[in-house]
């Protein structure tokens, strides 16, 4: 489950977004993309509960508006608040306004108006929340730790209704938790493929192509990133393959291209010359050694190597992991 949080000036503008269709699509085209994806775009939007306010967007945001009156030090009254499915996951109408309740709640707003709307337009099942920070008695709700209030909240409600657990973000984790090791399986998968393609391709323009054919968006500029076909960027960096250490790869593929060929076609006219005199002689292997392309081949092959090896990925307990912690925690205060 994954959950979003921002704060506004307009509360039309939010409960706008909230309950109308998406602008750009014009009706013809509501009816195209629902009747191709199976999803409702037109009237995406449904209200699963209004809490101390009611009627149509204008009445909201008056009502809204009138309570924010009660306090002249609030910046940003307006509180959107948003939880998504992982794909393939459904909850009824009931478990939605529930969770909604439970957003409420978490946030310190289940007393102030709020309405709870589910969007059908998407492959995902999600639901926002709309609050107003402003209570009737003046006081407004804390934004502090917002995120740390989210992650917490996801976490408990992917137990709570048996849904897919994600891990928490790293900056959530306490210093001995971030030690443990992370498998990301998409990271591992980019890796993966531009591994693959390295092997395959030799130049920089056959490399973005092949990508594309395996599902990515290659953005290259400064540097390189991915964009996969659930519309996640990563940076190339991030996966040990930074636009320098690609186009070395590259780079030296293409030289022990070109080295290889020259190579070829010279001993070709030497030992055609050697053969008529008599004199044929095998190239020794130190002079192969001393040979550009034999140069090129031996960085190249240290440079896959690092690449390219099998990751030794410690199978470890988290229990273990952290024992281990404390084991160097523990050295380091004798040491001193």
């Amino acid at each position: 489950m994954i959950g979003t949080i921002s704060l506004g000036k307009s509360f039309y503008h939010c409960i706008s977004y909230c309950l109308e269709d998406k602008r750009q699509l014009t009706e013809d085209e509501k009816l195209s993309q629902a009747q191709n994806e199976g999803l409702q775009h037109r009237h995406r939007a449904e209200v699963l509960e209004y809490n101390k306010c009611f009627g149509d967007k204008y009445e909201l945001s008056e009502q809204f508006k009138d309570v924010r009156k009660l306090s002249k030090r609030v910046e940003k009254p307006v509180l959107h608040l948003s939880l998504r499915l992982a794909p393939g996951e459904i909850l009824s109408r009931e478990q939605l306004i529930e969770m909604g309740r439970q957003l409420a709640k978490e946030f310190d707003v289940f007393n102030n108006q709020y309405l709870t709307i589910l969007h059908k337009d998407t492959r995902e099942q999600h639901i926002h929340l709309v609050a107003n920070r402003v209570s009737y008695n003046g006081k407004a709700a804390n934004t502090s730790n917002n995120f740390l209030k989210m992650d917490r909240l996801c976490r408990r409600l992917e137990k709570e209704y048996k849904l897919k657990e994600v891990l928490s973000a790293r900056r959530f984790l306490s210093r001995e938790q971030r030690l443990i090791p992370r498998h990301d399986s998409r990271k591992e998968q980019l890796r993966s493929h531009i591994r693959e393609t390295l092997e395959n391709v030799s130049d920089l323009n056959s490399f973005q192509k092949q990508m594309q054919n395996l599902g990515y968006k290659v953005l290259k500029g400064r540097g390189i990133s991915f964009i996969d076909n659930q519309k996640v960027k990563i940076k190339g960096s991030e996966v040990g393959f930074s636009l320098a250490t690609i186009d070395r790869v590259l780079h030296l593929k293409h030289q022990l291209k070109i080295k290889q060929s020259d190579g070829a076609e010279q001993e070709n006219t030497q030992t055609s010359t050697l053969y008529k005199s008599g004199l044929i002689q095998k190239h020794t292997k130190a002079e192969y050694e001393r040979s550009p392309s034999s140069q090129i081949e031996k960085e190249l092959s240290g440079l896959l190597y690092q690449l390219f090896k099998p990751e030794q990925v410690e199978q470890l307990s988290n229990h273990e992991l952290l024992e281990e912690v404390k084991k160097k925690k523990h050295r380091l205060k004798i040491r001193r």
